[in-house]
């Protein structure tokens, strides 16, 4: 049989994922739900919020045949519900090992087990992948949230895109949070010890600007130049902006050697840019990515080159 992938589309964006596949020139030969099997191996996308590798397409001649087929290529398996019969996959599902799929305290790693993907497309046929791009299921980790910190939820998409990246700004580390206010961002930066220069027109939360390792500029995200600031370990921006606008300002910064590390959400007004989703991939080094917690935007994820940067 032929390779497939299962490209897991966010909820809502099946139509956008199958579009940019059909950009890629992936041939779609089946969908089951929010499951895009996809001819060949693996293929970049940035709208596919978990990958299956490896795709099998295996009978099910009963439930206990099922699940021992399953445990007889891995332990940890994650079900995931699409268009096929649920009660009998979720009684297969009973039937496999229990795997305790935790919210994660924050910065705590993710686990490191391989987690396989599995469907029911009918009654007697399953699609299995012992391998999948994430640890967490269908590509959406849960943590223990702080309800009590930051000014806004958007400190879960920070959290979220540093997990998914694997490394964060240690004490001391130099990070530039543009378009900060009301502050979520420049709270999770400053939890985790690093020097935070939040920059936004709009004033920050009180009790986020009131840190000690919080300075706060009142000026606009776009009209800061580098040498304004000097170089930073770390470029974060959450603003509202036109994709474009966002590039050319992450490309300021970099073509001064100003920052090493950088995390964006390239946020989409309207229909999806895809040109500049295009720019975004081309720029060496980073890569777009849907995050769970993100909306209709990608995060642009760029960590320095050596592996110790922070």
């Amino acid at each position: 049989m032929a390779a497939w992938t299962g490209y897991i589309a966010p909820e809502g964006y099946v139509a956008t994922l199958r579009a940019e596949l059909a950009r890629a020139r992936v041939p779609v030969v089946a969908e089951h739900g929010r499951l895009l099997l996809g001819a060949g191996p693996a293929h970049p996308a940035a709208w596919a919020q978990n990958l299956w590798y490896d795709v099998q397409d295996l009978p099910v001649p009963s439930i206990k045949a099922a699940a021992r087929s399953l445990r007889g290529m891995q332990r940890n398996w994650a079900l995931l519900p699409t268009t096929g019969p649920y009660r009998r996959a979720c009684l297969i599902a009973e039937q496999l090992p229990y795997v305790a799929f935790r919210p994660l305290a924050f910065p705590e790693r993710p686990p490191a087990a391989p987690l396989g993907g599995w469907t029911l497309v009918a009654p007697d046929r399953m699609l299995a992948a012992p391998a999948t791009a994430s640890p967490f299921p269908h590509g959406e980790p849960a943590f223990v949230e702080d309800r009590a910190g930051p000014p806004n939820r958007a400190y879960l998409k920070l959290w979220e895109a540093l997990t998914v990246l694997g490394r964060y700004p240690g004490a001391g580390a130099r990070c530039l949070d543009l378009g900060a206010a009301p502050g979520g961002w420049s709270h999770v930066l400053a939890d985790l010890g690093a020097e935070v220069i939040a920059v936004d027109k709009a004033p920050l939360d009180p009790a986020v600007a009131g840190r000690d390792n919080v300075t706060v500029r009142r000026a606009s995200a776009f009209g800061l130049r580098p040498q304004h600031v000097g170089p930073v370990d770390w470029l974060f921006c959450d603003v509202v902006a036109y994709p474009r606008r966002l590039l050319a300002l992450v490309r300021r910064w970099l073509d001064a050697g100003m920052a090493r590390n950088a995390v964006c959400t390239v946020k989409f007004q309207g229909e999806t840019d895809v040109d500049a989703m295009d720019a975004f991939a081309a720029v060496p080094g980073g890569r777009l990515v849907h995050l769970y917690h993100n909306k209709h935007e990608l995060t642009w994820l760029r960590p320095a080159a050596d592996a110790t940067a922070g």
